[in-house]
């Protein structure tokens, strides 16, 4: 199965850059979609007429906002969204699919936002999250894909001086919640396989930023440290456009 992410910066926008043609391209047998910013409904008003998948979303309590969808061409066991924590759960950021190997799960996770003034709740959010995870590990392996909001470590932005502990994605309370993650049984599948390679996964839209390559990888494909030898060819899809974001993709044997 190859398994997908994208953070598309809003469904809608990106179905009229030729999202649906792109898909079909790439050909994922399920892709995690980030920041759908629209309402279950609206998500499937956008994909409307498009046969290649069924479609399942997850969409915050506030309109044009967050949300989070999966498109599969399996049939999945069991459908969850969210955490299952009210506190957590009103902006559309989990949704759970679980196939006969293992829990897909695509996550938006919350940015601090400027001037950190969220960083409170995305430290509350980092351990309510690993905690997800670890329970949903106990019963199978886990493939976790999306925007984590955060850059790991200096190879993974252009500008790790500049933005330490000033910019939300980089601040080391951000880099510990998902050092405690990777600690707590899960691998970044890229870093894994790349480990000296700098590429990133998403620019910001001014400056021209992307034609200069001043990027930051925030978004991942994470799996079950004892399901690492079932995975292959993690890649991040820098030639894909369409959002801010480009896709990351893994093989599931």
């Amino acid at each position: 199965m190859r398994l997908m992410s994208w953070n598309v910066n809003g469904l809608r926008a990106v179905v009229k850059k030729g999202f649906t043609d792109q898909i079909d391209a790439l050909a994922p047998d399920v892709i995690g979609l980030q920041e759908t910013k629209a309402q279950d409904e609206q998500v499937r008003e956008a994909l409307f007429g498009w046969d290649s998948y069924d479609v399942y979303s997850s969409s915050a309590i506030k309109k044009g906002y967050s949300g989070t969808a999966v498109l599969t061409k399996s049939r999945p066991q069991s459908v969850q969204a969210g955490l299952g924590i009210q506190a957590l759960d009103q902006e559309g950021r989990v949704l759970r699919l679980e196939f006969d190997h293992f829990h897909f799960v695509t996550v938006y996770t919350p940015n601090s936002s400027s001037g950190l003034k969220r960083l409170p709740f995305r430290e509350k959010w980092d351990v309510a999250f690993r905690d997800y995870l670890k329970e949903l590990d106990s019963d199978k392996p886990v493939v976790c894909c999306g925007d984590l909001n955060v850059a790991h470590a200096p190879i993974d932005l252009a500008r790790p001086k500049a933005n330490y502990n000033k910019t939300p994605g980089y601040t080391q309370q951000e880099i510990d919640g998902l050092s405690a993650l990777l600690d707590a049984g899960f691998v970044d599948t890229w870093r894994q396989a790349h480990p000296k390679d700098v590429k990133y996964s998403w620019w910001s839209y001014r400056g021209g930023a992307r034609e200069k390559n001043v990027g930051w990888r925030l978004d991942y494909m994470l799996v079950s440290e004892r399901a690492l030898k079932l995975t292959s060819i993690p890649k991040i899809h820098n030639e894909i456009h369409g959002s801010d974001h480009c896709p990351v993709s893994l093989v599931w044997q």
